[in-house]
């Protein structure tokens, strides 16, 4: 049967309008970019170190380890722990920096390297970290100790049920600047765990590790990390070293945003702890790159909410998600984001675990993940809501 005018009139203006559309979207489309190609992955460095681990900051993905898990003395690496709790008394308001700290005997008399501090002194405990973390005195770490622990041996207990909130599961300290004694060890990777914490929950006095030499009663000593002087983006953190420790460094750097951690234990001497260290350091940075896949609290899906009055929710992560991969996969990455349950029922409370958002590598290996939370709260409906939405529940 031949179409009316007015059919024919209502065909061409609706295809009119579908070119308009398409060369539309064929407009505004992206240009598709070729990703770079992916650079091959080589062996992590064979070093002569004891132990060592590399890790990536933001997802703590480990680079290259050798014995990461070998108990070992720690030497002076042991001041970071120490470290950790006067930052967090500081933080808490236990301290401030300008808070003086009277130096005992007991800290004046203590043996290796020193700040050279007089005992029936106050000093400020700005200048006792820098004598702690620049100098390695060992006079400071004491007298910060008693300060914060009233005396050495509670400042110790301190220290272990520290490492028992901070997940380092082979680590057990004995004294507070490492000395040698006996039962007091750790192993490279908790001593990295340490770091990254040191690092994340303490920015404001992160400055310390990075300044290059400190003066104090006319006496100027240079800071141990020499990697320092010779790598623009090494900013800490701590050198240890003992007969028993042998050559020890912790380094972290950031180049172009992404911050590695390199630990070195028990090199054969001191050059070879630095050698170690920039060897990691290089690999890590010239083959792995770190990629934010997803922002903190920001919405991801918008599932339909059952009996609630908004009917639906915006769904994200806590956290921001990084994830670290070999230098050119980036592009192969995909993220896949899953609710739990096919029917979410209100009232849901804010931070509600309701699903999981994953990344997979071009193998379908799983390189990331985080809970996906409701980012606000989602109360239920009135009464007839709730009573409409329990038959559509019904026939789902």
């Amino acid at each position: 049967m031949p179409r009316s005018p007015a059919a024919s009139w209502l065909t061409a203006a609706a295809f009119a309008l579908l070119s308009v559309c398409i060369r539309a979207t064929a407009a505004t489309a992206p240009t598709p970019q070729p990703s770079s190609p992916a650079i091959p992955l080589p062996p992590a460095p064979a070093l002569d170190a004891g132990a060592y681990i590399l890790i990536d900051y933001q997802t703590g993905q480990v680079l290259a380890q050798k014995n990461a898990d070998e108990r070992l003395p720690m030497a002076s690496l042991t001041k970071l722990m120490t470290t950790y709790i006067v930052f967090s008394a500081l933080k808490a308001g236990q301290l401030t920096l300008d808070t003086p700290v009277p130096i005992s005997d007991a800290a004046w008399r203590t043996g290796g390297s020193r700040m050279f501090i007089n005992p029936g002194t106050q000093i400020p405990v700005i200048d006792l970290l820098k004598g702690m973390i620049v100098e390695s005195g060992n006079d400071a770490t004491v007298a910060l100790a008693q300060k914060v622990g009233g005396t050495r041996a509670g400042f110790v207990q301190m220290m272990n049920e520290y490492a028992q909130r901070l997940g380092l599961k082979s680590t057990h300290y004995e004294d507070v600047d490492g000395l040698p004694m006996p039962g007091h060890y750790t192993t490279a990777r908790d001593l990295a765990t340490l770091t990254r914490d040191l690092i994340h929950d303490f920015p404001q006095y992160y400055f310390i590790f990075k300044i290059k030499k400190f003066t104090w009663d006319h006496i100027t000593q240079r800071n141990r990390v020499t990697l320092l002087w010779t790598d623009p983006s090494v900013d800490g953190l701590k050198t240890g070293h003992t007969k028993a420790a042998g050559y020890c460094l912790i380094a972290s750097a950031d180049r172009k945003g992404m911050r590695l951690v390199s630990v070195v234990l028990h090199a054969p001497s001191w050059d070879a702890r630095l050698s170690d260290s920039e060897a990691l350091l290089n690999y890590g940075f010239n083959f792995f790159e770190t990629e934010k896949v997803a922002t903190a609290r920001a919405p991801v899906l918008k599932p339909r909410v059952y009996e609630s009055a908004a009917g639906y929710a915006a769904v994200g992560a806590p956290h921001t998600l990084y994830v670290t991969v070999p230098r050119g996969k980036t592009a192969s990455l995909q993220t896949n984001a899953a609710l739990t349950k096919t029917q979410l029922i209100a009232p849901l409370a804010a931070g509600s675990v309701v699903g999981e958002l994953t990344v997979t590598d071009g193998t379908g290996q799983v390189v990331g993940r985080e809970p996906l939370i409701t980012l606000e709260a989602v109360p239920a409906g009135g009464l007839l809501t709730r009573a409409m939405d329990g038959v559509r529940l019904w026939f789902h």
